[in-house]
């Protein structure tokens, strides 16, 4: 039906690669790891080139790295408990701001798509809402402590100012600013999962969401308004999220990583059994209860686990994906 074919292996990383974040051109790779590194990869006669290593900004193991939606700013999230900005305006990358206040590692960091607010979480069992005043000054704006284990994962909206985090405590939650006082809330808790919650990504309409889990499965939510079609009650006129597909079977440990391709619609995942698997909902699939098809699962695709998978967000059939085994492989999808 499909297949993935490695493109590259890069291998610069010393011990486990954590995660990777495409530039939003598409044209640059940045990745972090247990060496305290981060190293940004560019193109350069078909092949990808470790063009610069970023080595000063943290202390211990950095736990993810994503770039800003204008492209100009990279945050990374480390297990020293700080986030730091890097910018290229003076030619170089450079940390222009360290962001501190979390009590225990931070897991994840992610701009909002409007380039106002960067959210981060940790073990702390916190998320934080940063709120960007000027280029390099950043305030905290909330600390939200609606979950009550370890937050590994925090991933906005692709429209909104609308976060959804992922915890240990085997929930989602969802939050926005209210309008009325500008205090963060959280307006939706999705239950499910019978294990952590280690990932979450949003469909492009920003109306479902996929998430991934210790229990070795995928949940599709879906979003319904008030007076929706369906007939679906909501609670004080904000929106009900309810999961509307599980998909199971197909992973053997847990899922670390999920990313819904906002251009080809494809799903894929890490998984801790070596493995990187693509899904595609099934053309006759029902918008309230869909159905999904692995297409693709390439074993060994790692020879320890994947921890990350990433679309790139303009060339939508390369994925990259890194792992405990210190390498991060770019691979071409194909439909046959």
């Amino acid at each position: 039906m499909a297949k993935l074919e490695t493109v590259q292996t890069l291998s610069k990383h010393t011990g486990r690669v954590w995660n990777v974040s495409w530039h939003s051109k598409g044209h640059t790779l940045a990745s972090c790891g247990e060496d305290k590194t981060i190293r940004i990869w560019c193109q350069e006669n078909s092949k990808w080139v470790n063009k610069v290593i970023l080595t000063d900004g943290h202390k211990r193991t950095i736990r993810e790295v994503a770039w800003s939606p204008c492209g100009n700013y990279l945050a990374s999230a480390s297990f020293d408990t700080t986030i730091c900005i890097w910018d290229k305006k003076s030619g170089e990358f450079e940390c222009n701001a360290t962001l501190e206040g979390h009590e225990n590692e931070v897991k994840s960091v992610a701009w909002a798509k409007s380039g106002k607010f960067l959210a981060t979480c940790s073990r702390d069992k916190s998320v934080w809402i940063w709120e960007i005043a000027d280029e390099d000054e950043y305030d905290c704006a909330a600390v939200l402590n609606a979950h009550t284990q370890d937050v590994k994962k925090v991933a906005w909206h692709p429209s909104d100012d609308v976060l959804a985090s992922a915890s240990y405590d085997n929930m989602i939650k969802l939050f926005r600013e209210d309008p009325s006082d500008s205090d963060w809330i959280c307006v939706a808790t999705l239950e499910g999962h019978l294990s952590t919650v280690w990932g979450v990504s949003w469909h492009k309409d920003g109306q479902r969401l996929v998430s991934c889990s210790d229990d070795t499965t995928l949940k599709i939510w879906k979003q319904y308004l008030k007076d929706n079609n369906e007939g679906v009650a909501v609670i004080d006129g904000q929106e009900t999220w309810k999961c509307v597909c599980t998909i199971s079977g197909y992973h053997n440990r847990t899922i670390y990583d999920v990313c819904w391709s906002h251009t080809t619609d494809l799903i894929a995942t890490a998984c801790g059994d070596d493995t990187v698997r693509i899904f595609k909902e099934d053309d006759c699939s029902d918008d309230n209860a869909p159905t999904f098809s692995q297409i693709v699962c390439v074993d060994r695709a790692h020879s320890q686990d994947v921890n990350c998978v990433s679309w790139n967000p303009s060339l939508p059939e390369i994925l990259a994906s890194a792992s405990d085994d210190g390498e991060i492989k770019l691979w071409k999808f194909t439909e046959l």
